[in-house]
């Protein structure tokens, strides 16, 4: 990067709105400054190189300052916030420098100052954010070593939102699957050393000065901001490390937005037993809302959110990513969904929704005074539809529906005030007028009167002096610069009263003022000016009226996102047939005929619903792990995720795609299916795979469910058979966990031993001709064949390899039979081997290799098949 020369001069060399630009940077050195100039918002020097770079937009040096050129580049200031939001999604941060004197009052230079800095975790602006997805802004303090590890303090703020959370964790592996689940567009830490990969990793990392994290003081900084004597209420007294994280976020915030926060009135304390645990593997591998290859419609969250608001599609992905462990709420939730149901009064609820619009970052827009004419519109409007909703809700028998009917509360005052003082489709911005409806402020009315008959004045004035000067082409106009006036063509320039006053004289005409036009100017641009000056009062009177009862539209805002939610799920559960689970108390998970939600919705075949039963509650424990085997394509993957996904569509409220579903108790969620290499840990798919697999014998317990896909498989066949056995009966007699634990190591069905705990299940295929069909069906015991040589038929592999593979799998499994594995039981030597579907023999694959179809004669084919058949 260049230097730039004129930063470098003296300050006295340099003009004085340069001067006042170096002013504003030297403030803000690290991020981009939009300088206000006009219609402009200016970047200079770097900025400018690198806005230029970053938007794809034009390069110039206009003027010098301190005798150097001044590179720069603009950007319109009725279209910025296109170029904001593209800077903001590329991680940069953008201080917003706005004239704050009035240009034509200002005596010299307009004063200007930074109003607000746009980072990637505090817009607030609609254009900013993604409307079905929390913006969070997180900081991380760090605590010292215990048994558990190093513990970590994590607060979080939605500013879009008003929304300010908090949690302590113990351990890099709880950081990381915070991590995970927050997936924040901005993370602040202290500017120290040692922090974990998980960290460093994050998005829009932002280091700041240690001492910023402390607790103490911020513990103070807390008081002050709640206006509170302690932070007992807040359950965050004795946690100094979320302490330390929350006020990082307020003191950043507050640093950003440069004015009060009205909106964030609380902070809640969240805690890791309240949810099901998941760490980011178990997310990644579950596909809950993103994939790999970025379709969003093949996730969970994809299949499920049917939800008609932005803020209510914001819950259901905050819900599909903290599924709670207490039974009472998730009860009270599918309570409300079956009453939905029953009356069908979900249908015209989701109709009800459809002009409600995002009211929750509407309200925080009004809470920082940001909100526009149409945001208060659509509050209206929003508000005006709610007696409805309280009507359909009234008659319902729910607990947590008639909950959120009163939370709704009543808001007609508000909603009549809005009605009265709005047109009914206000401009994009409140400085260009005609905000406010006629007959709500009889001053503006007036004003407006005034306005309004300047254009019949003017054509009455017209004709007037035409008729008195004999001009026929005499005409009264205006212009911004020089207002009104009265314009006579050169050739009749002569005939001109002595009244008119020259006001300004062009190529072929003069224009004249008179007294009379002069005095209705001087009226008429007063009128205008002070008509727009009262609708910017009267709006922000409307923004003041709104922020006295911001609190109960809040608390309104939030009870809608709730019922869109619980009318989604109603929705979903009549459109994809899915059925209330019941909650048990006791341990145990019991599914009947269960789908896989995403596969099932996605494919256009029926789909094979299987069952699941872990009886924890039958003699000995009952099974608690099943060996799951079967070929490859044949729905392993799919038959162990299907349990997982119904497991955690329970836990957030809705209904599942089963038949019946009885579920026990479940305090963890963990997955080990598929992996890959980790460049940029420099960890191969073997050790990721090892990796994952410790995480779960690390934190498995009884309570858990498991999904262990392919364990061994990345190292020699030896290893990886003596670390899947190792890995499957630490899980089944250490862990105790709810297994899954699919597998082509046919060895390991003999682990299902009377009293282990442990069963065999089974997908199956069958041949059919020369075609082989997966039943996808699950059935007892193990499976009998594999079908690898099979499957890699069909994926395409050339005959040549398949008739190699073919050999020599036969003379690998004749070789097994003479020699037992070392280091394996005496029962797994009686475990089902792999055959091909043709014969073995090596003698007859020569042969056939050998016959070239095409150059046979039918009599020479007839030959060699009877050969054929002699050598089988």
């Amino acid at each position: 990067m260049p230097v730039d020369p004129a930063p470098a001069a003296k300050p006295a060399e340099h003009t004085p709105l340069m001067k006042q630009y170096f002013a504003a940077k030297a403030e803000h050195p690290d991020v981009l400054l939009f300088f206000r100039m006009g219609d402009f918002y200016e970047l200079f020097y770097d900025d400018a190189r690198k806005a230029a770079r970053l938007l794809d937009i034009t390069l110039t040096q206009r003027g010098q300052s301190a005798g150097q050129p001044i590179p720069m580049a603009g950007v319109p200031v009725h279209a910025y916030e296109g170029y904001l939001a593209r800077l903001v999604a590329l991680g940069e941060s953008v201080a917003i420098c706005e004239q704050i004197g009035d240009p034509a009052t200002s005596k010299g230079l307009v004063e200007r100052k930074v109003v607000r800095i746009v980072t990637p975790g505090t817009v607030t602006d609609e254009a900013l954010l993604d409307e079905r997805r929390d913006t969070l802004l997180l900081a991380i303090a760090r605590g010292g070593m215990s048994s558990k590890g190093r513990g970590y303090g994590l607060a979080w703020a939605d500013l879009a939102s008003g929304r300010l959370r908090a949690s302590e964790v113990a351990g890099e592996d709880a950081l990381e699957a915070e991590l995970a689940r927050l997936q924040p567009a901005e993370t602040l830490i202290a500017d120290e050393d040692g922090w974990p990969p998980c960290v460093q990793e994050a998005r829009g990392l932002r280091r700041r000065p240690p001492w910023l994290f402390d607790a103490d003081s911020g513990r103070r900084q807390l008081l002050q901001f709640f206006g509170v004597h302690d932070l007992t209420g807040f359950g965050l007294d004795d946690r100094p490390l979320a302490i330390a994280a929350a006020a990082a976020v307020l003191g950043y915030v507050e640093e950003t937005q440069k004015q009060r926060l009205p909106h964030l009135r609380s902070i809640a304390l969240e805690s890791g037993e309240e949810a099901i645990a998941m760490n980011a593997a178990t997310r990644r591998h579950l596909e809950l809302d993103t994939r790999v290859d970025g379709d969003t419609r093949a996730t969970l969250l994809g299949v499920l959110d049917s939800t008609v608001t932005p803020m209510g599609g914001r819950l259901l992905r905050r819900w599909l990513h903290r599924p709670l462990r207490e039974r009472a709420p998730l009860r009270q939730r599918q309570h409300a969904v079956q009453a939905l149901l029953d009356g069908g009064t979900h249908v015209p609820l989701r109709e009800a929704f459809r002009g409600l619009g995002d009211m929750e970052r509407i309200l925080a827009r009004v809470a920082l005074r940001s909100a526009r004419p149409r945001d208060l519109a659509t509050l209206r409007d929003g508000l005006g539809a709610l007696p409805a909703i309280r009507a359909l809700l009234a008659p319902l028998d729910s607990p947590r529906l008639q909950a959120l009917h009163a939370e709704l509360g009543e808001h007609d005052a508000t909603a009549a005030h809005l009605q009265a003082a709005l047109v009914a489709q206000p401009p994009l911005l409140a400085r260009d007028g005609g905000v406010i409806a006629d007959g709500f402020d009889p001053e503006l009315d007036e004003l407006r009167r005034l306005s309004t008959h300047a254009d019949q004045f003017l054509l009455d004035l017209e004709a007037r002096e035409r008729a008195a000067t004999g001009i026929a082409s005499l005409k009264v106009g205006y212009n911004r610069v020089h207002g009104y006036y009265i314009e006579i063509g050169k050739a009749h320039s002569d005939k001109a009263p002595v009244h008119y006053t020259r006001r300004q004289t062009l190529t072929g005409a003069e224009r004249y003022i008179t007294e009379e036009l002069k005095g209705f100017e001087d009226k008429v641009l007063s009128a205008r000016e002070r008509a727009l000056a009262r609708e910017k009062l009267l709006y922000e009177g409307l923004l003041d009226t709104l922020n006295g009862v911001l609190e109960p539209l809040r608390r309104c805002a939030l009870a809608l996102s709730e019922l869109d939610v619980l009318a989604c799920f109603a929705e979903r559960a009549l459109a994809l047939d899915w059925n209330r689970p019941e909650l048990r108390d006791a341990p145990g998970l019991r599914i009947e005929r269960g789908r896989h939600p995403v596969v099932e919705a996605l494919r256009d075949a029926p789909f094979e619903p299987n069952d699941l039963v872990f009886d924890a509650e039958a003699e000995g424990g009952g099974i608690r792990m099943y060996i799951v085997t079967g070929p490859n394509m044949g729905g392993k993957s799919t038959y162990m995720r299907q349990n997982a996904l119904i497991v955690l569509l329970a836990h957030i409220g809705s209904f599942v795609p089963a038949a019946r579903a009885e579920i026990g108790p479940i305090d963890r969620i963990l997955t080990r299916i598929g992996a890959g290499d980790d460049l940029a840990r420099g960890q191969s798919t073997f050790m990721v795979e090892m990796s994952e697999t410790a995480y779960i014998l690390h934190h498995a317990t009884e309570q858990s469910l498991v999904l262990m896909d392919e364990i061994g498989r990345g190292t020699s066949t030896y290893d990886g058979l003596a670390l899947a056995d190792a890995v499957a009966r630490q899980l089944a007699s250490v862990n105790r966990s709810y297994t899954l634990f699919a597998t082509h190591y046919f060895e390991l069905t003999a682990l299902a031993e009377p009293g282990s705990g442990i069963a065999n299940l089974h997908l199956d295929a069958v041949e059919h001709g020369d075609a082989l069909v997966f039943m996808h069906a699950v059935r007892p015991g193990p499976a009998n064949r594999s079908f690898g040589l099979q499957v890699a038929a069909l994926a395409g592999l050339p005959r040549a390899a398949l008739q190699q593979a073919r050999a020599r799998l036969a003379e690998l499994e004749a070789q097994a039979r003479e020699a037992p594995v070392p280091a394996m039981s005496a029962q797994a030597l009686d475990a089902p081997q792999q055959f091909g579907l043709f014969p073995a023999s090596s003698a007859a694959l020569e042969a056939l290799a050998a016959l070239d179809p095409d150059e046979l004669s039918p009599k020479q084919a007839l030959e060699a098949l009877y050969r054929l058949k002699a050598l089988a």
